[in-house]
């Protein structure tokens, strides 16, 4: 005879919503692959420099893996400074780690605060860019910097390596969208175009239904 399991009595969890705020975009919680010679400090000081260039030039072009992760940090931190504001002295604390320039953080409870006050979505977006392919001997569009050696090694195992790149921006910036809204204009070629041959096939049916009406002699 089996012994019965014992029942654990119910944990009562506070209401996550009331200590830490919703973020309006997708987390994934695996682990992204985000190599650092560093290790995980030098992972944290990449997204820092990342979250920074974000909040000064508000669109950056980077690798996939690395915009996926800061965009959530710089939710976070938008969303911590809209509901404390600049007088909480935690958030003022990740603030001032997070923006290594210091006019920045300024720029954060001044600019982004009053812009983001009533936005219902997120705070950024993010656009998958072309990939970059390198193979051996090939790879023009890498810097002195980037030419590490996991490139390398990648190239010289498999003879071609690529690498996914994103966009990243802060909604309501100064810059040109990114997709063009289409707008219907009558000058445009192909309008006129159809216009005109709308009223060629007008014109022909009006001839063609009055020969029809016109009473043979």
């Amino acid at each position: 005879m089996s012994r019965p399991v014992p029942t654990r009595p119910l944990l009562r969890y506070a209401e996550l919503s009331k200590l830490v705020s919703r973020l309006n975009i997708p987390v994934h919680w695996h682990v992204k692959r985000m190599r650092n010679p560093q290790g995980p400090e030098g992972r944290l000081i990449k997204l820092r420099q990342t979250v920074t260039a974000l909040f000064k030039y508000e669109r950056i072009e980077l690798n996939y893996a690395r915009a996926d992760e800061a965009r959530g940090y710089a939710e976070r931190l938008i969303s911590e400074a809209i509901r404390h504001g600049p007088q909480c002295e935690e958030t003022m604390e990740m603030a001032d780690w997070w923006l290594e320039e210091k006019q920045l953080v300024h720029k954060l409870f001044k600019v982004l605060v009053p812009r983001y006050q009533s936005y219902p979505t997120s705070f950024t977006t993010m656009y998958r860019a072309p990939c970059w392919y390198f193979s051996d001997g090939y790879h023009p569009q890498l810097t002195e910097v980037e030419k590490n050696r996991e490139v390398n090694e990648t190239i010289s195992m498999h003879g071609v390596v690529l690498l996914q790149k994103a966009v990243l921006e802060l909604k309501g910036h100064p810059y040109p969208p990114m997709f063009r809204t289409h707008h219907s204009n009558p000058r445009f070629i192909q309008n006129v175009l159809l216009s005109s041959a709308k009223d060629y096939l007008k014109s022909t049916r009006s001839q063609s239904a009055k020969s029809n009406d016109t009473p043979d002699v």
